[in-house]
C-alpha cells in the first residue's frame, strides 16, 4: 500500500523557519516526481514546489528564494525547508507523489500537516 506521511509542521513567529518531512512507503521516490502542495484557509490547494527525478525543481513564485525541496533517496523521505515564513504561508501542507517518473497527475497524497505563521 502506498502511504505518504507528513510531519514537521507547527506554529512559528514570521521570518521563522520550518523544515516539514514526507515519509514515503509502498514505493521508492529513487525515480518518481514528488511535491508540497498547500491550502490556505478559505482557498483551494496550490502547489508550492515540485522535485522531478532528475533533479530538476520548480517554485510557486511565492516561495522562491525561500523554501526548498530535497529528498534522500536512502530513508525514501523528501523534504521542505521553509525560511523567512510569512503569514501568508499559513495554511495545510501536503506532500504528493505521481508514482511515476512523470510529474503530470499527482494521486498519493499525505493527510497533510498544519503551518501557522503569526507574531
Amino acid at each position: 500500500q502506498r502511504q505518504l506521511m507528513e510531519s514537521g509542521g507547527g506554529s512559528v513567529q514570521p521570518g521563522g523557519s520550518l523544515r516539514l518531512s514526507c515519509k514515503v512507503s509502498g514505493y521508492t521516490i529513487r525515480n518518481a516526481c514528488m511535491g508540497w502542495f498547500r491550502q490556505a484557509p478559505g482557498k483551494g490547494r496550490e502547489g508550492v514546489a515540485i522535485l522531478e527525478p532528475i533533479g530538476t525543481t520548480n517554485y510557486a513564485d511565492s516561495v522562491k528564494g525561500r523554501f526548498t525541496i530535497s529528498k534522500a533517496d536512502a530513508k525514501n523521505t523528501f523534504y521542505l525547508q521553509m525560511n523567512s515564513l510569512k503569514p501568508e504561508d499559513t495554511g495545510m501542507y501536503y506532500c504528493g507523489g505521481t508514482g511515476s517518473w512523470a510529474c503530470g497527475n499527482f494521486i498519493y497524497w499525505g493527510q497533510g500537516t498544519r503551518v501557522t505563521v503569526s507574531s
